[in-house]
């Protein structure tokens, strides 16, 4: 196991930090489709910016949760990696 592995499943004991890092989930469900996206297109973060017109800094922000896109941002990334953008509300967790 890595290291942050291990400092994680510590700290999943604790109920506060588990609520407060499942709270983050959508977050990181972006984060990590926008980078398989661009991964599965083949595409370093250069090439992505020269596609959407955003900074490849911004894109690097993005992907390393440094930044929030808009559903705007969302749909210029998708259009650019050929692909269509669909968000949903599911029914929360009991």
């Amino acid at each position: 196991m890595t290291e942050f592995k291990n400092y994680l499943d510590k700290h999943m004991k604790d109920p506060e930090f588990k609520a407060e890092y499942d709270a983050l989930e959508p977050e990181f469900a972006i984060i990590q489709a926008i980078i398989d996206a661009r991964k599965n297109a083949d595409l370093t973060q250069k090439e992505l910016s020269e596609r959407t017109g955003i900074t490849q800094a911004d894109i690097s922000k993005l992907e390393s949760g440094n930044a929030n896109p808009s559903l705007r941002t969302l749909r210029r990334l998708a259009k650019a990696l050929g692909m269509r953008l669909k968000l949903e509300f599911i029914p929360a967790k009991s």
